[in-house]
């Protein structure tokens, strides 16, 4: 039975709200182009268009050539993110057209004539099968590169399908190439081309405060990535927001009574260690994450000695030590040792500074890009802002880190480790304490600043 006005007002209106129109994102709607490529800003509505065109498709199903009931899919990295991104938007769009529950197993909407199914493409594969008319590889710039020559685009074939990639660039990697040859084809065929190729800024969305916000949340190259869907070339040094400008005399602005931050890496050669401290400088606005010094043993070191020379180094101090590393310290075993890397941190160091050391560690570790970013973050915001400093004089290693460590050519920003195995652990050790006080907050599409 079909529900009264007063129930259908309730439901169209918060899944369906009037967008605002925004030029390029009514370009990508009525593209002529079998297939499409969106690069856009976060929170600029690339998803919230999508999930519009693909609702419209399913309902207009029954125009289909091939006379069969129409089958379209909207699709993510993983089949959690595609739940999450799609699922209860797209059962609010549709309700008042279902045949039939939906299944919550099977992540499948039934409508008169199609269904639009909600896929991971973490297996690939799940896509293969039965054809489909259309559909949206969300966030494709996290699948696999072969995941839509390979597996998606042959799927499309029998009923001439459609389908758009959309998502915030990640580097230079399959997204970039995708987009370069999209551009290439729509520049020389026009609206004959198979491909179309659409962008914006999320500034054309978002209020002026979010995006001044944003700045201050992210370092430039992010910045320019994120909110302005650039795909930034990663190539030549990871933290590219370290400068000379990061580095002073600190020791001075040293506070024995506060927190102090023992930052671990676990390494043979070289043993490191960070510590860092959150200082107030004078004529600052900000607290600024210090360094103040570095345990850097160069061969055949072990958790002991580096908690040692910490305790030697350090010993004095009044205040909490608070301790951040890799999670995966309390799997490993230190070579001749007895225990995992963290129960020896916590015997070493509780021995001499008693109840006052505190466990920062999470479950598990961020990404590797998550704390990159973070750093870069610290290191020089894309409002121009230093929250970073690092004492050169107690801490050179992480000064030569911060300078020397480099991204993997061609990549998407992951670190080089076959550089010079002589980097990249004293920064990966200060990184894990940078991105779990001060991660980078990767922000999703909000429908809500998208309506008028």
């Amino acid at each position: 039975m079909r529900r009264g006005a007063a129930a259908d007002a309730a439901l169209v209106p918060a899944a369906l709200a009037p967008l605002r129109r925004v030029r390029e994102q009514l370009r990508y709607v009525h593209s002529p182009h079998r297939f499409n490529i969106v690069p856009a800003g976060r929170r600029g509505g690339k998803t919230e268009r999508a999930k519009r065109k693909l609702f419209k498709a399913a309902m207009r199903a029954f125009n289909l050539k091939h006379g069969k009931r129409g089958r379209f899919f909207a699709a993510a990295p993983t089949r959690q993110q595609a739940k999450n991104i799609w699922w209860a938007d797209l059962k609010a769009m549709t309700r008042l057209y279902w045949t039939k529950t939906p299944s919550e197993t099977e992540l499948t909407i039934y409508l008169p004539f199609a269904d639009i199914v909600v896929v991971g493409m973490d297996v690939p594969e799940r896509i293969e099968g039965a054809p489909w008319d259309g559909g949206v590889l969300d966030e494709y710039a996290n699948m696999k590169e072969q995941a839509f020559t390979a597996n998606v685009r042959p799927a499309l074939s029998d009923r001439l399908g459609w389908c758009d990639l959309i998502g915030v660039p990640e580097g230079r990697n399959h997204y970039y190439d995708r987009w370069q040859s999209a551009l290439a084809m729509q520049q020389e065929k026009g609206a004959a081309s198979l491909w179309g190729a659409y962008t914006w800024f999320s500034a054309v969305v978002l209020p002026p405060s979010e995006i001044e916000a944003a700045r201050e949340d992210l370092d430039q190259l992010t910045f320019e990535q994120e909110y302005e869907a650039s795909f930034i070339n990663f190539l030549g040094r990871a933290y590219y927001g370290f400068s000379t400008q990061n580095t002073a005399a600190l020791r001075q602005h040293y506070n024995p009574n506060a927190p102090l931050a023992a930052c671990f890496d676990f390494n043979v050669s070289p043993g490191v260690m960070a510590v860092a401290q959150e200082l107030r400088m004078p004529n600052a606005a900000h607290s600024v994450t210090g360094v103040l010094g570095e345990v850097y043993i160069e061969n055949n070191s072990n958790t002991v000695m580096v908690c040692e020379k910490f305790v030697n180094d350090w010993g004095n101090h009044q205040g909490l030590i608070e301790v951040y590393g890799d999670a995966t310290g309390g799997a490993r075993k230190t070579s001749a040792l007895s225990g995992s890397d963290w129960d020896l941190v916590k015997v070493t160091l509780r021995a001499h500074f008693g109840p006052r050391v505190d466990f920062k560690v999470p479950p598990s570790n961020p990404s590797e890009r998550a704390r990159v970013n973070a750093v870069n973050v610290r290191c020089l915001n894309a409002a121009g802002q230093r929250r970073l400093l690092v004492d050169g004089a107690h801490a050179p290693h992480v000064v030569k880190d911060l300078d020397g460590v480099r991204v993997i050519q061609g990549g998407s920003g992951e670190i080089d480790k076959k550089h010079d195995r002589r980097l990249t652990h004293v920064s990966d050790a200060l990184g894990y304490y940078v991105v779990t006080r001060f991660p980078v907050a990767r922000m999703g599409v909000s429908s809500l600043a998208l309506s008028t």
